[in-house]
């Protein structure tokens, strides 16, 4: 058994307030939902522009959790590109 994360640098130049960033986020929780994932926001929850967020999942393999988080990613930023600053991966055996 394999736990993955999915640690995402995230900026929102174009929110103007919190309601305006938890708008954004709240639609890229939605639909990564479905995806065998776990989603929070883990940083910044006071800034306007900034996000800090954690995805999570449980796979059999390493490679099987590479595969989700890859194919989150890339919903994050076919929903809204050019959002993901950085991102890391680790993993937990």
């Amino acid at each position: 058994m394999t736990i993955a994360l999915l640690s995402l640098e995230c900026y929102l130049p174009l929110s103007q307030s919190l309601k305006d960033k938890r708008r954004v986020l709240r639609r890229i929780k939605d639909r990564l939902g479905a995806m065998n994932v776990a989603v929070a926001e883990v940083a910044h929850q006071e800034l306007w522009q900034r996000a800090g967020l954690g995805v999570v999942t449980v796979a059999t393999s390493d490679d099987g959790a590479s595969k989700t988080l890859s194919a989150a990613l890339e919903e994050i930023e076919r929903l809204e590109p050019g959002l993901v600053t950085a991102h890391q991966v680790e993993y937990l055996r």
